[in-house]
């Protein structure tokens, strides 16, 4: 009983501390997996194309601070920079998910660490 109690707190806590993160947490955890971020590159990245007809700005905008629109569905986007819209870049596995979403659909593959390190520090920076 005791251990199923102690298995029980650890996976919850470890749960809490996959969800609790800041987006400072997150670009530290995709710097370890890659190199050092740059905010410029990520600025660059999130405005090009890159072989496909979207861009990260086709549907968040450039800056990306504001409810925008999905250009196919037309659903609202909340504002995407962290300091517009404190809940993002808060969950790990959100944001994965999410990545992988939109970076298929600029990239037609997943966004590497480095690629996610970029635009997240970029994204941090944009008032």
């Amino acid at each position: 009983m005791l251990l199923k109690f102690i298995t029980t707190s650890l996976l919850m806590g470890f749960t809490l501390s996959v969800f609790a993160i800041t987006p400072q947490d997150l670009l530290k955890i995709y710097e370890a997996q890659s190199s050092k971020a740059s905010p410029s590159r990520g600025e660059q990245f999130f405005n090009a194309k890159h072989g496909k007809e979207w861009s990260c700005s086709s549907c968040h905008e450039n800056p990306p601070n504001h409810d925008t629109k999905h250009i196919v569905t037309g659903k609202v986007i909340k504002p995407l920079a962290p300091n517009a819209n404190p809940a993002r870049f808060t969950d790990e596995i959100k944001a994965d998910k999410w990545f992988k979403r939109n970076c298929n659909d600029v990239l037609d593959r997943d966004c590497t660490a480095q690629e996610k390190a970029e635009v997240l520090s970029w994204l941090m920076i944009v008032k």
